[in-house]
């Protein structure tokens, strides 16, 4: 427990260091009790120090992340007119159905005396044509504008967590060179477009556009009214992966491993272990794909230990650290979605699953052939509203609309996640 109260007071010192600001004098000012402390022996009065310790230490942990705006950053040449800028391609370029966006990290610019290094990171909307790759350096010529506010949403701020300070709208580029990335990553983004070519040329439409949303978190050719439809019903989560997606294939992976190796050798654990992984790794290795695959890791290697009390103190944990490297991903949707996932994996699949598998063995009898295959399915149905129950909340209030059948559509429309990541990811791979 004491685990879980250092974590908690962390995330809780970097979210209140950004909402006031607080300064090092100010948390200075809060460690003074601290001196009138003298009984130090008592359990509980070490835990209230640390806990303040570690809340200060959140706090400005957020304060030293925030972007320094002097002479070599980025920030400072914003909505200054045109600027000449030299960068790589730093993400897999997303393609959308009128532009390409690309995470441009810039590393110098045009002044008066010559090319000046720099830092920091810029989005380019550009054209679909010519296509631009990952690890591409390019030199690029364009209006270096602040990300606009689009109604009621803060576009600024959203591409602030993702590390971005700025736009350039359609610029003018010419290669510099290629191949300047990590080779596994570029290996890795490779595969993806290969499987989204195999899916296209395999699959009839709609039916492609989704299966490469779904499987490889690709979303540029899905219809406007199949989106619409997806919005109406609630469901429209579904289309962007997350640690909903990972949480719920780790569940019905592990149940269908038991099945298949029992639990020798907990092969049923490896097994959801490789899938998750294999699909964090066909869907582009993103970084909140990558934070959700660490949690789900983090509660399969609980299993493993035979610590799954422990698995809710190793998610805070998980939290703390990532919030640690980068404490923006606290406003992650992504980062959210999937921390609320693996919590009710963790806590609340396994009651819904204990008392389906008690109310199935009272109707059918323990022994009954049809009792087996309705502790199947009730320990599936178990993970996925354990999974529902946590994740609703945040769904209904990033995405917008509150559908009275949205529960109920994403309740059916769940079990059948993990068919379509897998005959999808199998006839992609035959495809190439």
């Amino acid at each position: 427990m004491a685990l879980i109260y250092l974590s908690c007071a962390w995330v809780t010192g970097i979210y209140l260091g950004s909402v006031f600001g607080l300064s090092l004098p100010l948390l200075f000012l809060g460690l003074l009790p601290l001196l009138l402390v003298r009984r130090l022996r008592r359990k509980s009065t070490i835990l209230a120090i640390l806990c303040l310790l570690v809340f200060c230490g959140g706090a400005l942990r957020f304060q030293s992340s925030l972007p320094v705006t002097d002479g070599s950053h980025l920030q400072l040449y914003t909505d200054s007119g045109t600027v000449e800028l030299r960068g790589t391609v730093s993400d897999d370029p997303e393609t959308g159905s009128t532009a390409t966006q690309i995470r441009f990290t810039v590393s110098e610019i045009l002044v008066r005396d010559g090319w000046q290094e720099i830092s920091g990171t810029a989005l380019l909307f550009v054209p679909l044509y010519p296509v631009y790759n990952y690890g591409d350096v390019l030199q690029v010529s364009g209006n270096l504008e602040t990300p606009a506010k689009l109604d009621d949403f803060d576009y600024a701020a959203y591409l602030s967590n993702q590390g971005i300070q700025a736009t350039v709208l359609y610029p003018t580029i010419e290669v510099l060179d290629t191949g300047n990335g990590i080779r596994p990553l570029a290996w890795i983004y490779s595969l993806r477009h290969n499987l989204s070519k195999s899916l296209a040329e395999i699959l009839p439409e709609p039916h492609a556009s989704v299966a490469q949303s779904v499987i490889l978190g690709l979303r540029k050719g899905i219809p406007s009214s199949l989106k619409d439809d997806f919005s109406r019903s609630g469901t429209s989560h579904l289309l962007a992966i997350s640690g909903l997606h990972l949480s719920i294939i780790a569940g019905m992976l592990l149940e269908a491993g038991t099945r298949l190796f029992g639990k020798r050798r907990h092969a049923h654990i490896w097994l959801a272990m490789v899938g998750v992984w294999f699909y964090a790794v066909i869907s582009g290795l993103d970084p909140p794909i990558l934070r959700a695959a660490i949690m789900v890791s983090l509660f399969l290697a609980a299993n493993i230990l035979g610590r799954q009390r422990s698995a809710i103190t190793g998610l805070a944990f998980a939290a703390a650290i990532m919030t640690f490297t980068n404490p923006r991903i606290l406003w992650d949707v992504s980062f959210q979605l999937s921390f609320m996932a693996m919590a009710g994996l963790t806590t609340v699949s396994p009651f819904l699953q204990s008392h389906g598998r008690e109310l199935v063995g009272r109707v059918f009898g323990e022994d009954s052939p049809v009792a087996s295959t309705g502790r199947y399915i009730t320990d599936n149905l178990g993970i996925t509203l354990g999974v529902l129950v946590t994740v609703w909340p945040l769904i209904a209030c990033y995405f917008g609309i509150i559908s009275l059948i949205a529960p109920l559509a994403t309740f059916l429309a769940l079990p059948a996640l993990p068919g379509v990541i897998i005959t999808g990811t199998l006839a992609a791979g035959l495809g190439l």
